[in-house]
């Protein structure tokens, strides 16, 4: 049994259901048997079935389920919330042996699910492809371990550096990225919790900012504004009457449960937190167009990971 390869399949499973689980992590699973692999699967969204029940509950034959070993990218949960724990389920099934990724951050959690299953008899093994797991879930271990959304600049510039022109009254976005790199950006919104705005790039703009060009799994839409005449039915209002420092905007989302955030412009608001060092990955699009003036790019004192090619858009990865 190859333990490495077992739980790869795991990660790639729970990265099938990345944007669809909030606020529960994107859990992969699978059950191995007689030398393969006999259920797989991940977290289905908030309220419904963990990865662990999904996969347990496509195998009929309680004998095979007690001769089975559980592979889970996450330590699984001893706590009742929207669904009972998992923890229970492995148990009621006498499932013996259990392999994890990491353990779960969560402080209703953190060992808690090892603890009981060991205490009744599961041979427990963790530490599996551990990095490999924090990273499949780092939105959720910042969340609870840093008290604060999983952080994603994201803006589009010029070759010649400018992310804005000087005047854009048409009421509309405009557009420097290509239609294939703002495909990209929708599937990027679709994977994540939530995405925020200036309100006055609301207000020049009129942005939708949802995932409609790639599958409509819109993130929660939120404007940081001091214009108390702002309103929207789509987007949750961010009182910045009182210029809220960044870690203040972190706190007003972390109680508002947001695991995730991209945060898409304008410029001030973008190096409001590059400023306070407050960010986890930049995402950048430049573009071969040129705009001679108009409003610079921020500056991200970042060394560049990695780069890809769109029809003549470099798209640029940094992570802090």
């Amino acid at each position: 049994m190859n333990y490495h390869k077992l739980m790869q399949r795991c990660i790639n499973l729970g990265e099938k259901a990345l944007g669809k689980t909030y606020p529960n992590p994107n859990v992969g699973s699978l059950l191995f048997y007689d030398g393969k692999i006999i259920s797989e699967s991940f977290t289905s969204e908030y309220g419904k079935n963990h990865a662990e029940i999904n996969v347990i509950n496509k195998i009929n034959d309680n004998d095979i389920l007690k001769k089975s070993t559980l592979f889970v990218t996450l330590e699984p949960c001893s706590h009742f919330g929207k669904t009972p724990p998992c923890c229970n389920a492995i148990f009621n099934k006498k499932i013996k042996n259990v392999v994890i990724g990491c353990k779960d951050p969560n402080e209703l959690v953190n060992g808690g699910g090892i603890n009981f299953l060991k205490s009744n008899d599961v041979n427990v093994e963790y530490g599996i492809l551990e990095k490999e797991c924090k990273d499949l879930h780092k939105r959720f271990f910042t969340f609870h371990e840093k008290k604060r959304p999983y952080i994603i600049l994201k803006w589009a510039e010029t070759i010649d550096g400018f992310i804005s022109p000087s005047i854009n009254k048409s009421g509309r976005p405009f557009w420097i990225s290509n239609k294939f790199s703002r495909q990209l950006s929708h599937k990027w919104r679709s994977k994540e919790h939530a995405i925020l705005v200036g309100g006055q790039t609301y207000e020049i703009d009129n942005p939708i900012l949802n995932a409609r060009n790639w599958d409509s799994n819109d993130p929660l839409r939120f404007i940081l504004t001091k214009n108390k005449k702002i309103y929207n039915n789509n987007f949750e209002i961010i009182s910045n009457k009182k210029h809220l420092t960044v870690n203040e905007i972190n706190d007003i989302l972390f109680e508002k449960n947001i695991q995730s955030i991209i945060i898409e412009g304008g410029k001030k608001t973008l190096e409001m937190f590059i400023n306070s060092n407050c960010w986890d990955e930049a995402r950048v699009v430049v573009s071969k167009n040129k705009l001679n003036s108009g409003t610079t790019s921020p500056v991200l004192n970042s060394r560049l990971i990695n780069e890809i090619m769109i029809d003549g858009d470099s798209i640029q990865f940094y992570f802090n």
